[in-house]
């Protein structure tokens, strides 16, 4: 375990702080569309003589037609032969980690955390919860042109492994189908939700629909607990290693405040923040 100095939660506090000031800020600031000014208007020519009754009247200005939105393209699930049906960590020795975000709460903490994760030239991995996308449908386009995973962390985020067998299905393909809805994908992973491990009857219905391996995690930053900035770097850093898949939450100020200061350290260890995807194959 890491020891954080005073220092140290004064750093950590700051780059906290700096950080909710530059989103007041920024959002202060959102530049908006204005015109410029007015056309000029070429000269008239002059008229030599009064248009007939059958002369052509002039053609009205048209505008070309409005771009439709890029489509997304987003990977679907992969299956990596020499993995177990559940991963909770990737390969040592390759200096590199995952970050993965339970995909719920707040929008704009949502965005400050991938904003500020590709500041720091990171990938992370989000398991959005299907109510979630319901709400927010443009972040899951949002996560995917950022670069980062995107996967399902069931429909209304429930104890998953209390449920009998149509129910805990109902809430893996639930969020599958709005994820195929929105991205053409059912997502890359899958995390059941309120359990760090899927129970075996999960484990089976999550391959059924269609993910090879369930995600789970070797580091929790227990920010969902809301203990401070300085606790939640604590947690990751103190546990962190080549090759840890690291359970963060949306939603909860505080890993706002921590990230900077994780992201910052994890440079300095040579350790690389990738997608999951990336960190396993």
């Amino acid at each position: 375990m890491v020891r954080v100095t005073t220092s140290d939660r004064r750093f950590v506090l700051r780059a906290g702080a700096g950080l909710v000031a530059g989103g007041a800020f920024a959002a202060a600031c959102s530049p908006s569309t204005s015109t410029s000014g007015a056309a000029r208007r070429a000269p008239a020519s002059p008229a030599t003589a009064s248009p007939g009754p059958d002369s052509a009247a002039p053609a009205s200005p048209t505008r070309a037609p409005k771009a439709p939105a890029r489509p997304l393209v987003a990977p679907a699930p992969r299956a990596f032969p020499r993995q177990p049906a559940q991963i909770s960590h990737g390969p040592l020795g390759r200096s590199r980690v995952a970050l993965t975000f339970h995909g719920q709460g707040e929008p704009s903490i949502a965005r400050a955390l991938l904003g500020e994760a590709e500041r720091h030239g990171a990938r992370v991995t989000v398991l959005a919860v299907g109510s979630w996308l319901d709400e927010h449908p443009d972040l899951a386009r949002r996560v995917l042109d950022g670069g980062h995973d995107l996967g399902n962390h069931t429909q209304r985020h429930l104890d998953i492994n209390a449920m009998p067998e149509a129910e805990a299905a109902a809430e893996i393909t639930g969020c599958a189908e709005r994820l195929r809805r929105l991205t053409g994908s059912i997502g890359t992973w899958f995390r059941p939700s309120r359990a760090t491990r899927a129970s075996p009857l999960v484990e089976t219905l999550a391959r059924r629909a269609g993910y090879p391996h369930v995600l789970s995690y070797d580091v929790d930053s227990l920010d969902f607990t809301s203990p401070g900035a300085a606790a939640v770097a604590r947690n990751i850093l103190g546990e962190i290693r080549d090759g840890s898949v690291v359970s963060l939450h949306f939603g909860y100020a505080d890993t706002v405040a921590a990230l900077p200061a994780v992201l910052d350290e994890l440079d300095r260890r040579g350790l690389r923040a990738v997608t999951t995807t990336e960190l396993i194959g």
